[in-house]
């Protein structure tokens, strides 16, 4: 072996090393990935994030994914000629787009088993319908009637313990219904911070389309890439973060108080962006961590 093939040969064994300890510290724990973005709707990428949540599986994790379908939900309501309509990022849902959203989900999740499958591990499809695990009232936006979406008001993870337990991926699509069995579509970013929660989540994964926080988004300098939960109620506070930001920071400061002990904010573009937050000492996102955090 020459002197370049010898270093190459080292330089993965180095990485190997330094991603031993956070494969010992989350043995056994589980990892819940909200999985959506642009990240759904490039090929390379499905198969980057699929490959990263399965190797985090083989290595003695307990993942769970939970996904949206958002872009492919509106070329499916543009497909029967109806225009895509949002209030505040959220889709208004009628009857028929509620049929196409469940529809296209429902295609969306079973494609996402085939390919964990496909990788020699075990998953399992289902929506929040499924053991009446994700249970919704009606949300509002600003007092405004948008259809039938979702609050979640409760999670049963019974059935999420089961399949872990059997060594099974629980791969979840964002539905879920009312007191009176009327389906609900529910924002992916909510269903999986009520999950993380319910399951005792160690780490909650968003995959976004952006890189992180920043502190102003025009100054890439002020990126922030671990921020305590009191310090991002300051930005809050402070007027520093907006638009969709707002919703998604809101929900990780909620996850962590309610137990989550660590939220990571990713880049879903960056190929094998988990892999690269969780198993290396720099990170590529913004973690969210409790106030008293002191790594």
């Amino acid at each position: 072996m020459d002197q370049k093939d010898m270093k190459q040969v080292m330089q993965k064994a180095e990485v190997l090393i330094e991603a031993l300890p956070y494969i010992q510290s989350f043995n056994r724990k589980i990892i819940v990935v909200k999985y959506g973005g642009s990240a759904m709707s490039n090929e390379e990428l499905q198969k980057s994030v699929i490959q990263d949540v399965t190797l985090l599986k083989l290595v003695g994790f307990k993942p769970i994914i939970v996904h949206g379908g958002g872009k492919e939900i509106s070329r499916w309501v543009g497909k029967v000629g109806k225009e895509a309509e949002f209030v505040n990022g959220l889709r208004v849902t009628d009857e028929e787009t509620m049929e196409i959203a469940e529809m296209v989900l429902g295609k969306v999740n079973k494609k996402l088993v085939s390919m964990v499958q496909e990788l020699g591990v075990k998953a399992v499809g289902l929506s929040g319908k499924d053991g009446g695990l994700l249970k919704v009232t009606k949300k509002y936006s600003n007092g405004q009637d948008i259809g039938f979406v979702g609050e979640v008001t409760e999670v049963t993870p019974d059935l999420l313990f089961d399949l872990l337990e059997k060594d099974f991926l629980p791969i979840i699509s964002p539905i879920g219904f009312d007191d009176s069995f009327d389906t609900y579509n529910i924002n992916a970013d909510d269903a999986a911070c009520a999950i993380a929660k319910a399951v005792h989540a160690e780490k909650l994964a968003f995959l976004t389309d952006i890189e992180g926080v920043y502190k102003n988004p025009e100054d890439k300098s002020t990126f922030l890439s671990r921020l305590t939960v009191s310090a991002a109620d300051d930005l809050i506070s402070d007027g520093f973060i907006g638009g969709g930001m707002l919703p998604k920071l809101n929900n990780c400061t909620s996850a962590v108080r309610d137990g989550v002990n660590r939220v990571h904010i990713l880049d879903g573009r960056i190929p094998h962006c988990l892999l690269l937050e969780i198993f290396t000492k720099e990170g590529i996102g913004t973690a969210i961590v409790p106030d008293d955090d002191a790594n």
